[in-house]
């Protein structure tokens, strides 16, 4: 939505020329089975404005292999508002190793309200592997932008 020349301007469409920014860091470590669960407290709950805000997310997952197991990967989404989004962090379980695995989406949110992204994991296939997506330096960073 564009200003116009003399418009008399609100604070809350002020208020929203600026992106918002969110932060939240994994309280727990999550051990992976075959079903994609949160990762614990790795979830931020916020409210937009209006309808159609955009979002951006980065996410790192500190994920540890304890079991190694050749062509089974461990695995890290971003789920928004209950709806699992396409990108996916992995990392192939070949060596009992430690490492951060990144990724970023982006999207918008179609209604004005509450909104929750939040981080979950799973390990691709049943098997001999052991690992878990670890709380030391699991973080999530969201980005809101709405239209003024």
């Amino acid at each position: 939505m564009a200003f116009f020349a003399g418009e008399i301007v609100t604070a809350g469409r002020l208020n929203r020329l600026q992106p918002v920014s969110y932060k939240v860091a994994a309280s727990g470590a999550l051990t992976l089975t075959t079903t994609v669960t949160d990762v614990p407290g790795a979830t931020i709950t916020l409210t937009t404005l209006t309808a159609n805000a955009v979002y951006k997310a980065w996410a790192v997952f500190d994920m540890a292999v304890t079991t190694a197991a050749a062509g089974i990967n461990m695995n890290g989404y971003l789920s928004v508002d209950g709806a699992q989004q396409t990108e996916v962090a992995a990392h192939e379980m070949v060596a009992a190793d430690l490492d951060t695995v990144a990724q970023n989406w982006r999207g918008t949110l179609a209604t004005a309200g509450s909104h929750t992204l939040k981080l979950r994991g799973n390990r691709g296939a049943s098997g001999t592997a052991v690992g878990d997506i670890a709380a030391t330096h699991t973080t999530l960073i969201v980005e809101i932008t709405e239209v003024a």
